[in-house]
């Protein structure tokens, strides 16, 4: 081998590639365009193509020799080193260039059969000391591949540099001595500072599973999904693997990054200050995610999945990449966001959001649910259903997501009725969200007809209004009338049904304590399946009032006693007035008792709640 500092025996004009020599070329090799005017004897000395190719040619050692080496590994440059190392100039071996020097020496043959220590074997070695054992080394390398995707597999460089990484992700990363550089610090897995590659002992306290998502990012998107497939059979745990799979998505894939809850701050990363990100197709990469991603659920998950959703509307993928996000995101829609939720349509059509596809995910969320797969949505009991919580967070979502969107002037009845219609009517404890949803339809479609209002009306379940409800719509001209006087005879049933449970608990306070346990469950059992709330509260004042009128009774009678008394002291002294004060006494004796107690209660509920009554 020549010295390391030994001048560069070869030089270029044009497209021609000379060595520094005595002799004349005897043998000249076109490599991408570009001509090598070189020796035969150090080509064959340490290449077995060559050879192969001289020996077919039946050429003689004294002719000049013209070959063309097709799709050569590394093109020119990578040939040329070749070359160099052929004529015994020194070649250096580094993470960057192994790969290829591997994979052109392989297409050479230059194996030891054809020189002692020859490129193949040297690379072997390098590439098994300090490429399969250093993490950062592994990486570049691994990168390298996608050029010489074909000649790679061949040698089994591709899987043994996924296989290293995949080792190195699964094991306690303290066990390895490679750098790492996380945000601009130099420290080791194990959390340890490095000083010029000597650890300090100084740790840093960090419990981050993470350090290597920023890494692998600079992959192409075949060995990507190869490493993900290899750490799945490793046994990575399947939190780890999607959260780096949404980290490669939304470092590529559009519109991600920006979405909330994407990606922020700087990521960690151990060899990409060196390396470039790599080309990807965003529509090839979007597939290719939706496949690898396990079977997760979780609010950030969900937000991840409705993103990419989002932009596969909008880069227009096939039909099963776009159905399986819909259904990954139905199962598990409680867990979605308005926000996320309000996608926006990309399509030719005048609605500004995209119903339908909101639609397709309510109805993958009610096939998702065991309990309704055996008799009908409509029939669900979600008092008795496990999944109750569920069903009541996607209709609360539901009935946000179409009073979002009613104000949308190009939104059709029938878009409205679907999404209100995809649950079942036992999901909606309260129907306050539906009728804020038709308020907000109504007043930005006012040229409505009186008909289509109540078709559209007809989705609401009046008696699962609340009181405030009940008296917002009482008094709003934008329904029709029919439906408003519908809406006040139910609000006089609520409310006396309310009000009749509450006055048997004041009747019943006299009754054993049993018996008056009883009576309040039963009364606020009757208020809370009605969902009465306020009529409660307002209800407590009235009960306090008709304790104040049964005080003001009893004084009264005391008084009234007072007066019997004197009348009798009176009537001793005067006879002829007896006849009269009795007359007084029959006239007055139940006005306290009777006329007392019914004036001040009919006068305090008068004050109390004043409304239409249809009885």
């Amino acid at each position: 081998m020549a010295p390391a500092g030994k001048i560069p025996a070869f030089y270029r004009e044009g497209n021609d590639c000379f060595c520094r020599s005595s002799l004349p070329s005897d043998i000249s090799v076109v490599v991408d365009g570009i001509n090598f005017h070189l020796h035969k004897f150090p080509l064959i000395s340490k290449c077995g193509k060559i050879v192969h190719i001289i020996e077919e040619s039946q050429s003689t050692i004294d002719e000049t020799f013209t070959t063309v080496l097709e799709e050569f590994p590394g093109g020119a440059d990578a040939f040329l080193m070749i070359v160099k190392f052929c004529y015994g100039i020194r070649v250096e071996l580094t993470p960057n260039n192994v790969v290829m020097l591997y994979c052109a020496a392989d297409y050479l043959d230059m194996t030891d059969n054809y020189g002692d220590e020859n490129l193949l074997s040297k690379s072997e070695t390098f590439f098994h000391k300090h490429i399969l054992r250093h993490w950062k080394n592994c990486i570049f390398a691994l990168q390298r591949c996608e050029t010489f995707i074909t000649r790679a597999d061949k040698l089994r460089i591709t899987s043994r540099c996924i296989n290293a990484l995949s080792v190195m992700v699964c094991t306690d990363p303290s066990l390895f001595g490679w750098p790492m550089m996380m945000y601009g610090s130099l420290q080791s897995p194990g959390g340890s500072i490095l000083w010029n590659g000597i650890n300090t002992g100084a740790k840093i306290h960090s419990a981050e599973s993470d350090w290597w998502f920023e890494d692998i990012s600079y992959l192409c998107v075949e060995l990507f999904e190869r490493l993900i497939r290899e750490m799945e059979v490793k046994g990575i745990q399947p939190e780890n693997l999607a959260s780096a799979i949404m980290y490669y998505g939304k470092k590529y894939i559009p519109g991600l990054g920006r979405w909330p809850g994407g990606q922020t701050g700087t990521g960690r990363t151990v060899a990409s200050f060196s390396m470039t990100p790599a080309a990807v197709d965003q529509r090839f990469l979007l597939e290719r995610v939706v496949k690898l991603l396990p079977n997760k659920n979780g609010k950030s998950f969900c937000r991840f999945l409705l993103g990419l959703l989002r932009v596969a509307l909008i880069l227009g993928v096939n039909h099963t990449c776009q159905n399986s996000l819909e259904w990954r995101i139905g199962i598990q829609l409680e867990l979605a966001t308005l926000d996320s939720l309000l996608i926006p349509n990309y399509s030719d059509s005048d609605i500004l959001y995209n119903t339908e596809c909101v639609e397709r995910l309510l109805q993958h969320f009610v096939s998702s649910d065991p309990s309704v797969t055996t008799r009908s949505p409509s029939s669900l009991d979600l008092e008795t259903s496990p999944s109750s919580g569920r069903w009541k967070r996607v209709a609360k979502l539901v009935d946000s997501y179409i009073q979002e969107v009613a104000s949308d002037v190009n939104l059709k009845p029938r878009n409205i009725r679907s999404l209100a219609e995809a649950l079942p009517e036992s999901s909606r404890s309260l129907h306050d969200g539906l009728y804020r949803a038709l308020d907000i339809f109504f007043k930005a479609h006012h040229w409505l007809s009186e008909n289509e209002r109540e078709q559209l009306c007809s989705v609401i379940d009046f008696q699962k209004l609340s009181i405030d409800a009940c008296a917002h719509a009482s008094q709003n001209e934008r329904f029709p009338l029919r439906v408003i006087l519908q809406i006040l005879f139910f609000e006089q049933m609520q409310l006396r049904t309310a009000l009749a449970g509450y006055l048997h608990v004041l009747d019943a306070e006299s009754v054993p304590a049993d018996t008056l346990t009883f009576s309040n469950e039963s009364a606020s059992q009757v208020v809370q399946r009605d969902g009465w709330v306020n009529v409660v509260r307002e209800n407590r004042v009235l009960k306090v009032d008709l304790g104040r009128v049964r005080s003001r009774v009893g004084e009264l009678e005391q008084e009234f006693g007072k007066i019997k008394e004197e009348m009798k002291r009176v009537s001793k002294s005067y006879i002829p007035l007896i006849s009269a004060h009795k007359r007084t006494e029959d006239g007055t004796a139940g006005i306290p008792q009777a006329s007392a107690e019914q004036a001040q209660p009919s006068s305090c509920l008068s004050r109390h709640r004043k409304s239409f009554s249809f009885f």
